[in-house]
């Protein structure tokens, strides 16, 4: 199949995805269209179809890609101190959400979107982060560090707490983001029972 004149795969593949991320998050995966991505990249909308088979595949494409930066990213549960794991693990979910609101938005507003094995593909990655927190709230009550009853239900909540700050923090507000990474820390802190 042969390209749109002065398209390249190397630059339009890479502008195929940001369009759609930015219209995704801007609009919603159901409003958005494929016609509008072309029009957005400025290619013929049946030329997308050289870079992606359809919009699923597109939507599933950004989540995935999203979770494997963000599982790559995570740092090791190195720390001897529980406390010291659970601080850089709320640290690290704040900064590296923050710098992708748009990816963020959509890995957890457009997972109903996804078709069935695509969920099922991305839920087993979410889920494999997950854990990495559980991990850490089940070896801090191990070792009487805090007080949690149940770790999943911790779990779940943190993670909530702190992916809640994409929907209101700005950079240009009047906390910073360290500012903010230490008040959510003390409120994780205390949501946990740690001393």
């Amino acid at each position: 199949m042969a390209r749109t004149a002065g398209s390249h795969s190397g630059i339009t593949g890479p502008k195929v995805r940001q369009a759609a991320l930015e219209l995704f998050a801007k609009h919603g995966y159901a409003a958005v269209s494929m016609r509008q991505i072309a029009s957005e990249v400025g290619v013929q909308a049946g030329a997308l179809y050289n870079y992606t088979p359809d919009k699923q595949s597109l939507l599933f494409d950004l989540m995935q890609s999203h979770m494997t930066e963000l599982m790559a990213a995570l740092p090791d549960n190195t720390a001897d101190d529980p406390l010291q794991t659970l601080e850089h693990f709320v640290r690290f979910h704040m900064s590296f959400h923050h710098d992708r609101p748009e990816a963020v938005f959509i890995a957890y507003m457009e997972l109903r979107n996804l078709n069935e094995q695509n969920f099922a593909m991305i839920e087993e990655m979410r889920r494999a982060y997950e854990d990495r927190l559980q991990g850490i709230l089940i070896a801090g009550q191990a070792n009487g560090v805090w007080d949690v009853k149940d770790a999943k239900i911790a779990t779940f909540a943190v993670i909530a707490m702190l992916t809640g700050v994409n929907t209101w923090f700005r950079s240009a507000g009047r906390l910073s983001l360290a500012e903010v990474q230490d008040q959510y820390w003390e409120m994780v802190r205390k949501a946990v029972g740690a001393d």
